[in-house]
């Protein structure tokens, strides 16, 4: 059956008409067909129903004629459909550029194995939603995520890729080109008669100068404004006099709580600062070190502007007071007291988080940060003390995910984003170092679970090329959660804090937990039989380089 498409668009007013059948008929040659030949046009009046060629074309269409209705379609048509593609190009390009002018297209990075993000590294309290506002990880085929055997070659490969080189410290030198104003900022000697690294500084504002009018955590943080407003009561009172000018105590912290996050450190931190010797920074975790010296408040706000040194050293201006207190008392004057108080900052992200090199330091080795957050650290404070405490990372992974996750959290869910962060991890360790995958921004905001926070020893060994084996102490929160008593005493020791009374022991040693897991949480239930196997033999080879490290098999983890 042959047919003419011209004839049935141009004589088709109603739903059928006779003209046209007829017109399609067995005899019907395009030759003799006025509207085929070209001789008579088709009226630019067109209704709606005239504009249905689909359903016309749908009409016992004859095979071998279909090129001939391809052919004779209006230049109109295909103008429109060039016209639609144009339109579409551009609202794509739009896009593109509207992306680059919010940051939120692909920053350059030396990692080019996946569709990752480059943004920082999330906050310790921020929630997985807000990263969400930033990055959509890529989908996965995760069907094969409870086959076992298939995850398990993934693991393989990873643990074949594994290597422990130290890295190369860097010198002074660089690290004072990085950070120039840190370094005209605090000194390189001490006073002798505290155990905190403190020193004076000349102080040129009046009384009606507000000395945190400028302060960064007072800024963008309204819990934190409380605080300001008392140490502006008191700023004036705690000045030194001296020769026509004033001078503030400034002080850097003794000791820092370093890591790792869902390990105890908030309750270490709330039963520590019970201890009348010890004084913490304004702010339970500043996170200078590690993000706000570098413009990081919140993954959704992007950068802001790089928090002093300064801000920071404000933090520590209540402790500063009272150590000036002691520091310029008679006793002190005539017999040469040292002041006992000691100053912690327990900032959880400090032993691991580094994922902001990639924005400012340039000179990376294989993709290897230059600089580290203990390098600065080392190069103010030789002397500092460090304290760790981690737990079974297997166990620390899971309340990680049921901490941060915001919505739909199971289970199952959280044994699918094992499966991809894993899947993940494997493959930047084809192209790239151990050390460089630990401390890569890209993959780590990339995977949907922090697998790297529970790789210690990475961290550990890098932290032991600039600091003494004497100025670390590493912990377990399972010791802990079962002898309050026996590791709160081995920090007392190991800061040589001064003596409880009996009851200032109990205070600190019989109060209870601080931030356990929420009742929500806990109706969840364990994570399936089969991820905590998966991540076992994930961790083991890192958990048994720990043990070597510090002696102790209890870092194997193995009855937990």
């Amino acid at each position: 059956m042959r047919h003419c498409i011209n004839c049935c668009i141009h004589l088709l007013p109603n739903d059928l008409h006779r003209q046209c059948f007829r017109c399609r008929g067995p005899s019907h040659s395009n030759q003799k067909c006025p509207l085929c030949k070209g001789e008579n046009k088709v009226s630019s009046y067109q209704d709606s129903k005239q504009m249905k060629l689909f359903a016309v074309l749908e009409v016992r269409t004859d095979h071998s004629e279909s090129w001939n209705g391809l052919f004779c379609l209006k230049k109109g048509k295909l103008c429109s459909l060039i016209f639609g593609l144009i339109i579409m190009t551009l609202v794509m390009a739009s896009y593109v550029l509207t992306g680059a002018k919010h940051g939120l297209l692909l920053l350059p990075s030396p990692f080019h194995y996946g569709a990752f993000t480059s943004n920082p590294s999330l906050m310790d309290n921020e929630s997985l939603s807000d990263m969400k506002d930033h990055y959509q990880p890529s989908k996965i085929n995760v069907s094969y995520v409870k086959d076992y055997p298939s995850i398990k070659l993934i693991i393989d490969t990873i643990a074949s890729k594994i290597e422990f080189i130290t890295r190369q410290r860097p010198d002074l030198e660089e690290l004072r080109k990085q950070e120039p104003h840190m370094f005209s900022v605090i000194p390189n000697k001490f006073l002798p008669n505290s155990k905190n690294p403190c020193w004076y500084e000349e102080y040129r504002g009046n009384t009606t100068t507000d000395p945190y009018t400028t302060n960064s955590y007072a800024l963008y943080s309204k819990r934190f404004r409380t605080i300001f407003d008392y140490l502006r009561k008191v700023f004036w009172n705690h000045l030194y006099h001296y020769k026509d000018k004033h001078y503030r105590l400034r002080c850097l912290p003794h000791f820092y709580i370093i890591g790792q996050p869902k390990c105890g450190t908030t309750d270490l931190y709330d039963r520590l600062r019970l201890h009348p010797d010890v004084r913490f920074s304004a702010i339970k975790e500043p996170h200078w070190w590690t993000r706000k010296r570098f413009g990081i408040i919140r993954l959704r706000d992007g950068f802001h502007d790089r928090y002093p040194v300064e801000d920071y050293l404000d933090l520590f201006d209540l402790a500063a007071h009272q150590i000036q207190g002691v520091l310029q008392s008679q006793a002190a004057k005539e017999g040469g007291k040292m002041s006992r108080i000691v100053i912690g900052e327990a900032s959880a992200s400090t032993m691991w988080d580094n994922n902001a090199w990639i924005f400012f330091y340039d000179n990376s080795t294989n993709g290897e940060p230059p600089f580290l957050i203990q390098d600065f650290i080392h190069a103010f404070q030789p002397n500092a003390k460090l304290i760790i405490m981690l737990r079974d990372p297997v166990e620390r992974l899971y309340s990680d995910y049921l901490y941060f996750a915001s919505a739909n959290k199971s289970a199952e869910d959280f044994h699918e984003k094992v499966a991809e962060s894993l899947q993940l991890f494997e493959n930047c360790l084809l192209d790239y170092s151990l050390r460089a995958c630990v401390y890569n921004n890209t993959l780590n905001n990339a995977m949907p679970v922090r697998l790297q926070v529970g790789l210690y020893v990475v961290y550990l060994l890098d932290w032991l090329t600039v600091f003494g084996k004497d100025q670390i102490l590493v912990l377990r929160l399972e010791d802990h959660a079962s002898n309050v008593k026996y590791t709160m005493h081995m920090v007392f020791q190991f800061l040589d804090l001064g003596p409880l009374s009996e009851k200032q022991e109990a205070l600190i040693t019989k109060s209870p937990a601080s931030n356990t897991r929420r009742p929500e949480d806990r109706s969840l239930g364990p994570m399936l039989p089969t991820t905590k196997a998966i991540l076992r033999d994930f961790y083991r080879p890192f958990n048994t380089k720990l043990a070597q490290v510090l002696f102790d098999d209890a870092f194997l983890w193995k009855r937990t």
